[in-house]
């Protein structure tokens, strides 16, 4: 549930109608700075908000942009923006040995693990997994928007394929992980 919560601007964004796109992302910076604001409160580190921090700073931007100039060419690529900017989000996380999947999922995690080598990893490879699905969506989303569709059904199709692919992909491979683990534990 807490990709949800992480990734509740980014749908806030994409499910308001793309006519009214100031007002979308005005709402995305709200769910942005809320998500951020409640999960700190609730003892959340920085390290586990990569993601809510880029978002509020995307949407503070996007806005910007919205509001001033409401007819800006910047509203028909605004949803491959978007999905560029978390690729970019979570590949420096990557980068900076910070994978912004550790901190979700040191929520649930026992703390004696957070050091080790295999849970780093895992992290990693959620994170890749993550950073290539935003990075794929952001240049199918930005083709749909050059050809006049990105707005379209198939652009909503696109956006939802980006964020349904990689969670799948976390739940498997993690609990994969997990079980493998599992069974080193009792081999030894």
């Amino acid at each position: 549930m807490s990709y949800v919560r992480t990734f509740l601007p980014w749908i806030v964004f994409a499910v308001l109608p793309s006519g009214q796109w100031q007002w979308a992302a005005l709402a995305g910076l709200v769910a942005a700075v809320a998500v951020t604001v409640r999960q700190r409160l609730a003892g959340a580190g920085f390290d586990a908000l990569i993601i809510e921090i880029g978002s509020a700073v995307f949407f503070a931007a996007l806005t910007a942009i919205a509001f001033a100039d409401p007819h800006s060419g910047v509203h028909d690529y605004s949803a491959a923006l978007s999905s560029a900017t978390l690729a970019l989000v979570a590949g420096v996380s990557l980068l900076v040995g910070k994978p912004f999947t550790l901190g979700i999922a040191k929520r649930s995690t026992p703390r004696e693990v957070w050091g080790l080598r295999p849970f780093i990893r895992v992290n990693a490879v959620i994170t890749g997994a993550w950073t290539a699905a935003f990075a794929l969506t952001a240049g199918a989303l930005a083709a749909l928007a050059h050809a006049g569709h990105g707005h379209s059904a198939s652009a909503t199709l696109v956006q939802a394929a980006g964020f349904v692919v990689p969670m799948l992909f976390t739940v498997r491979y993690a609990a994969a992980a997990r079980a493998k683990a599992g069974a080193g534990a009792v081999a030894r």
